[in-house]
């Protein structure tokens, strides 16, 4: 594809299985965060506030995705700006023993396409994306 046909937009796709080893820690840290973003306690947004505060304190997956900011990973990244941003957060089971443990599904649109490039900026002959980490 020649410069002028390629999209100036990329679909950056990141995956991670973080262990969360203070759970008290974590939801105390999204508290602080959400009491930050809501402001004083009664206040217009007292209902999402309550809300977003239970959910924190029941659920270490919902107190992670509270704290990530898709923003902030690419806010330093000179000449880019994101666009549109998602992510959600859930508890899964993994044990990291296991050989097959970190398991990509292969059925989201986008993985394993042959244009796929490695973090390295390198492709590799059989499309699939590595890490040297």
């Amino acid at each position: 594809m020649s410069t002028s046909e390629t999209s100036r937009f990329v679909r950056l796709r990141v995956e991670m299985v973080l262990e969360i080893t203070d759970a008290d820690a974590l939801s105390g840290t999204a508290l602080e965060s959400i009491a930050a973003e809501y402001g004083e306690p009664g206040g217009e947004s007292a209902e999402e506030r309550m809300h977003a505060e239970s959910a924190v304190r029941e659920d270490g997956a919902e107190a992670l995705a509270s704290l990530i900011d898709p923003f902030d990973l690419v806010a330093e990244v000179p000449g880019v700006e994101l666009a549109q941003a998602s992510w959600t957060s859930e508890i899964v089971d993994y044990d990291p023993e296991e050989p097959d443990a970190w398991d990509l599904d292969d059925e989201d649109e986008g993985y394993g396409d042959e244009d796929d490039i490695a973090h390295n900026g390198e492709e590799h002959d059989d499309g699939e994306q590595r890490s040297g980490r």
